[in-house]
């Protein structure tokens, strides 16, 4: 396991080469309603492999889902959905991930 702080958004891409570990998010707005993605860099993703993700701590109850937009070679586009109709939240939200190859 790893872990790995994005720096200044986020929308702003994190590398980690574990196959599980946290993301530790920007604590920066995320308005209702609305998502945002960023690049996971990881030499150990291949383009078949799944990426199980769930929202650990820092985040308010229910208020957000997160999944996996697509995957490639060296990298997996991951996305964050602010659930909540109309209120925005700051909050350094921490993802945890956990990588299954699947070939």
């Amino acid at each position: 396991q790893g872990t790995v702080t994005q720096a200044t958004s986020k929308s702003t891409g994190v590398t980690l080469n574990k196959s599980a570990g946290q993301i530790t998010m920007n604590n920066a707005a995320l308005a209702g309603a609305t998502a945002v993605s960023f690049t996971l860099t990881n030499s150990l993703i291949s383009t078949n492999d799944l990426l199980i993700l769930n929202v650990g701590a820092g985040a308010t109850a229910v208020a957000y889902t997160v999944y996996t937009s697509s995957t490639g070679t060296g990298s997996a586009v991951i996305t964050l959905r602010n659930m909540t109709a109309a209120t925005s939240y700051s909050e350094a939200v921490v993802i945890n991930f956990a990588l299954i190859h699947c070939q």
